[in-house]
């Protein structure tokens, strides 16, 4: 929270301030205080061990389950007094200002959530009578829902104030964690439901179920790190065939998930697509590197072998599971919509939508990088050329929508590439990714 902006304090400010006025001016004359010192035991044990997601930076705080049950057992100023527990967790221990704003923001969740069950006729119910869970449920859901919105608004607010976050960004990510903080939270009513019955041991019976939920995204988490250290491998041995190309297919995966997200692609087809555009070129790895940083026209066989490396790298990776649609991206980004592309020649709709997307983010990242032959090309001078490639090179919808993007999100070009002291590097005169370089074919002329 160092350095916020003026904007972002001011927000955080007021957030504390209007969580410490709605508490001091609320009535906990019958409140059960022990029942809220049970609870906040609950809530600094859970929120002592967030649970991580697949999206950056993000994790799920399993003490949404005690605030959500207090919201039940206390009201709606109990269960503020029980967000203000935040402020003391010990992952935030060495963030005052975080653990200040947190604080308040599970306590004006809490209060919303508490208010909104009450008016909704849950507090006309106890926990314990009959038919209680079907009279409470609707109610209940209201005020999760009013719980998890006013939470992750708040949030959003001072990660926006912040600039740590872009709203797209926030948008794209919220969704995973709103699913999140939704699952925890319904075991608050098992809580409130259990409590007539055991007690104070309704929030001990509920700890293993929450934890081993923990621990079942944790080890998704890492089965997502492991899947990001297997693609990070592949790209890096085929980007040490080539000093010039380092970086090339992070700059097409990054390029890739900008259309995917300007087309509006959904979620999982985005991650697929950022999995393709690290591996397009992963079939390299089947090309002789003699071929690859060939100084000087190819012969056809050398041009066939060029032309073999998206089928190569089908083969190396078709068995990757996780893949699934990323492949055909993989297999068919040099097509081109005229039908003069390869390895099949496909035309215009016959191109897998991957393959679109992957063909601008490749040429537009080629043109604009440094080669042994040339310098990189301006960006402006990339524009126009993929401008000038739409309908007949690459598919317009996604130029179009690529321009978007750049323009709103800008691009960060490659630095100067630096060759090793110790090391006999090979140049070549061709780049088959650069759609305005030709390849030279020995006594055949030239191709695209």
């Amino acid at each position: 929270m160092r350095g916020l902006p003026p904007a972002a304090w001011a927000y955080v400010c007021g957030v504390v301030a209007l969580a410490v006025g709605l508490i001091s001016t609320s009535s906990f004359a019958e409140l059960d205080w022990f029942k809220l010192a049970v609870l906040a035991l609950l809530f600094l044990i859970c929120d002592s061990a967030p649970a991580r997601l697949n999206v950056e930076r993000a994790k799920v705080s399993l003490s949404f389950a005690a605030s959500l049950a207090s919201v039940v057992l206390l009201g709606p100023a109990g269960a503020a007094l029980l967000g203000l527990c935040a402020v003391v967790t010990g992952q935030r221990f060495f963030a005052p200002v975080k653990r200040l704003f947190n604080g308040a923001q599970f306590a004006l969740s809490g209060f919303a959530a508490g208010t909104v069950f009450d008016l909704l006729g849950g507090r006309e119910f106890r926990p314990g009578q009959v038919r209680w869970v079907e009279h409470v449920t609707g109610p209940f859901l209201g005020a999760l829902v009013t719980f998890v919105l006013v939470n992750l608004t708040l949030m959003a607010g001072v990660l926006l104030l912040s600039r740590q976050a872009a709203p797209r960004e926030l948008l794209r990510e919220s969704g995973q964690l709103a699913v999140g903080c939704l699952g925890y939270g319904m075991v608050g009513l098992l809580i409130a439901g259990l409590w007539p019955q055991v007690g104070v041991f309704a929030a001990v019976l509920v700890l293993l179920p929450l934890f081993i939920a923990r621990w079942a995204m944790e080890q998704a988490h890492a089965q997502q790190q492991a899947h990001a250290a297997t693609l990070a491998a592949l790209c890096q041995a085929v980007e040490t065939k080539d000093y010039y190309t380092r970086g090339h297919s992070e700059r097409v995966s990054r390029g890739s998930v900008m259309i995917a997200q300007e087309i509006g692609m959904r979620a999982d087809r985005v991650e697929a697509i950022r999995y393709a555009g690290m591996l397009h070129d992963v079939g390299k790895l089947g090309v002789p590197t003699k071929v690859l940083q060939k100084n000087g026209p190819m012969t056809e066989e050398e041009f066939a072998a060029i032309q073999l490396h998206p089928m190569r790298g089908l083969e190396i990776v078709r068995e990757i599971g996780f893949l699934d649609e990323a492949l055909a991206g993989i297999m068919h980004h040099h097509e081109k919509m005229n039908g003069r592309g390869y390895p099949m020649g496909l035309a215009g709709d016959e191109i897998p939508e991957f393959a679109r997307v992957i063909s601008v983010a490749d040429a537009f990242d080629a043109m604009t990088s440094t080669r042994s032959y040339r310098p990189a090309r301006s960006m402006d001078e990339a524009v126009e050329e993929l401008r000038r490639g739409m309908g007949d090179h690459f598919d317009p919808v996604m130029v179009e929508a690529f321009l978007r993007a750049l323009g709103r999100d800008g691009w960060e070009p490659p630095e100067p590439v630096v060759l090793p002291d110790d090391d006999v590097v090979e140049t070549t005169q061709q780049d088959h990714d650069d759609p305005s370089t030709p390849i030279r074919i020995a006594g055949d002329g030239v191709r695209n």
